[in-house]
């Protein structure tokens, strides 16, 4: 549960983590299903502004009993405050809605077309100040991290990507993983939209693992390298969620899973990202 891997800065970043998108109804189902993925062993936690759900997460965390240092927090920069230059204020209003003195991991959630040098420049300011242990950013291509770098003195510890055995992204990995910048999945299980989690494949593997497909797609995420934030504000689905670390897939089974990839996405392709 408490497996972590090294960011490029030597800051330590659990493998698994929770990701709290439309995660409960309101406040209060937020709240209840942070405290019980920490209660659950999770010691990862994945917020943005854009969610707004900073105050019930930071409440679950302070709430938690938890030493703050073993709890990784992300939070995540939105576009309207790159476009609008309100990335410090947005930075200070996401440290005051958390109720926390740090945050582990700011991202820039989206690339703004014409502005990404200029916001990581930004982001490099605060990370400068010492408030957040690392930074990141979040749905950048290859592109866009190209053009970030040119003028970069902090390379991004963190590339946060659609990823999942429907869209296996294996080109931007690869590219990420040669600058040092670590790769972390969300939506690792796929949506509704895709039924991944009735592939055949997934379903034939886990049988003979006696584990789920669920848990089959996570541990194919840790063996590749890659940092993942399934979300569940379900007790048992959290519990096993992080029940990943008593087999492993073999390198055929590896295979077999990438093979699955469709280039398909369930979000929005950052290239025609709106804010």
């Amino acid at each position: 549960m408490t497996k972590k891997i090294l960011l490029n800065n030597d800051v330590s970043i659990p493998v698994i983590g929770l990701g709290t998108y439309k995660i409960g109804m309101n406040d209060d189902e937020t709240y209840r299903a942070v405290r019980t993925a920490l209660d659950k062993g999770y010691r990862h936690i994945d917020t943005a502004t854009l969610y707004m759900n900073e105050k019930p997460v930071g409440k679950a965390i302070r709430e938690s009993g938890i030493l703050r240092e073993d709890i990784f927090v992300t939070t995540k920069l939105w576009g309207t405050d790159i476009l609008n230059n309100r990335i410090q204020m947005a930075f200070e209003g996401s440290l005051k809605n958390l109720g926390l003195d740090y945050i582990d991991l700011y991202l820039v959630h989206w690339p703004v077309k014409g502005m990404v040098s200029s916001a990581w420049k930004a982001m490099e300011d605060i990370y400068i100040d010492g408030k957040t242990r690392a930074i990141g950013v979040s749905n950048h291509l290859i592109h866009h991290l190209e053009e970030l770098l040119k003028d970069a003195t902090v390379i991004p510890a963190v590339n946060q990507i659609e990823l999942h055995p429907y869209l296996i992204q294996q080109e931007i990995i690869d590219y990420c993983k040669g600058k040092g910048i670590a790769p972390e999945a969300w939506s690792p299980l796929g949506s509704k939209k895709n039924s991944l989690l009735q592939d055949e494949t997934l379903v034939d593997i886990a049988g003979k693992h006696g584990k789920s497909p669920a848990q089959v797609v996570l541990r194919w995420n840790i063996q590749k390298g890659i940092v993942t934030i399934p979300k569940s504000s379900h007790e048992e689905r959290l519990a096993e969620n992080i029940d990943i670390f008593d087999f492993r897939l073999s390198d055929d089974e590896i295979k077999q899973i990438d093979k699955l990839d469709r280039n398909r996405r369930t979000g929005v392709h950052p290239d025609f990202i709106e804010f």
